[in-house]
């Protein structure tokens, strides 16, 4: 079984931040690889600002390139809108892969807003990344008034794929500052240098254009 962790986002754009998360991740967790889903459209974040997906996947390869990250845009190609569906499709197209969902804790407090929640908890262990800011109203809000009694002592989050889901393990790393909403207020172009670049999915080898404009929670 190849250990897989799985990181969603809108990487608008992808930065410095989300490799050293994911990097920190592999290591924690002992994962072969870590999967970058980067997302056609979240439902929760407004459409204004958002660039096109091919740019985004095009900024997250950049930034995975030389690490056991592989940026992907495979939803597209699932056409799944929601998570769990996402989830659901992957575990049973990728049989040889065990998959942990990988998670900040700003989203953790966003969780109960998510389609059919608790059966992502059930398809997979997740693993939440503390964030500043965020991990007190994390733990009071209403996912883990459910999620509480499946957490994981730290010290076991090597041996995740021995867990049975439910199960969740908190990870703490130095706090990194870097955002994507900070890269955009600098140059709110930046997508401009990835336009008009063949582009080809490093999981599923298909072309990635301009297409839809579902989201995924």
């Amino acid at each position: 079984m190849i250990a897989t962790g799985l990181l969603g986002g809108s990487f608008n754009p992808a930065h410095g931040g989300h490799r050293a998360i994911s990097l920190n991740a592999i290591d924690a967790l002992c994962l072969d690889e870590l999967w970058w889903l980067v997302s056609p459209g979240n439902p929760l974040k407004p459409k204004a600002g958002m660039a096109p997906l091919p740019a985004r996947l095009a900024s997250a390869r950049r930034m995975a390139r030389r690490s056991p990250i592989r940026a992907t845009a495979i939803e597209t190609e699932l056409g799944t809108r929601y998570t769990v569906d996402t989830l659901k499709k992957l575990i049973r197209r990728y049989p040889n892969r065990r998959f942990i969902w990988i998670m900040g804790a700003d989203n953790l407090v966003q969780l109960p807003q998510w389609r059919d929640w608790r059966e992502i908890a059930r398809l997979m262990p997740i693993a939440v990344v503390a964030r500043p800011g965020y991990n007190d109203r994390a733990h009071a809000r209403r996912a883990m008034g459910w999620l509480r009694r499946f957490v994981r002592p730290a010290d076991q989050k090597k041996h995740w794929t021995d867990w049975r889901p439910p199960a969740l393990v908190f990870l703490r790393f130095s706090p990194d500052v870097r955002s994507a909403t900070a890269i955009r207020q600098a140059n709110p172009r930046w997508f401009e240098r990835y336009e008009g670049r063949a582009l080809r999915d490093p999981v599923t080898r298909s072309h990635i254009a301009e297409s839809t404009k579902k989201g995924r929670i």
